[in-house]
């Protein structure tokens, strides 16, 4: 009987044992920089942020709070929004990492993980931009496109990513 769930079960601890690897990788990286504010990822983003929205015409200039390890965002004489460690989306992209790992296809699976990142981190970068924008011009907005729409397209873009996978890549028969 457990020879029928054999590789579910290989899926599953796949899984897992990638989710909870990187998981502890990563807040060893965090804790390792606790004392200089955000992390330097967090920081790189917040600087490429700034970048593309001074390219925009709105420009931008950043407000270090090491004490309170966040990156405030000043935007036309106001600080709408600030960049914490959550909202560079590691957690995200290791999830989605664990998932496309645990239907592991050979050396395919590295290449798409790979796109899958850099789809992901664009992605998200544009999302703070998006918010950025709608607490500038369009607060009533705001809390909607935060908690909700913004989101969904960083999550929709994971669910897409992981449909891509299964359908194109690992249940695709190798004989065909």
């Amino acid at each position: 009987m457990l020879k029928d769930f054999k590789p579910v079960l290989s899926i599953l601890l796949r899984f897992i044992i990638v989710y909870v690897v990187l998981l502890l990788v990563y807040q060893y990286y965090l804790n390792s920089f606790r004392q200089e504010g955000l992390d330097p990822f967090s920081h790189c983003i917040a600087e490429q942020i700034k970048d593309v929205q001074n390219h925009l015409g709105y420009p931008t200039q950043l407000y270090h709070d090491i004490k309170g390890e966040q990156v405030y965002f000043y935007v036309r004489n106001f600080y709408p929004t600030r960049m914490v460690e959550g909202c560079n989306a590691i957690s995200v992209m290791i999830l989605f990492t664990a998932f496309v790992f645990a239907f592991y296809k050979g050396p395919k699976t590295f290449i798409f993980i790979l796109a899958g990142l850099i789809l992901l981190y664009i992605m998200n970068l544009f999302r703070i931009v998006g918010l950025n924008i709608v607490m500038t011009d369009y607060k009533e907005y705001g809390k909607t496109f935060h908690d909700f729409i913004f989101p969904a397209v960083i999550y929709g873009t994971v669910v897409l990513l992981w449909l891509v996978w299964i359908k194109f890549f690992a249940l695709k028969n190798e004989n065909s």
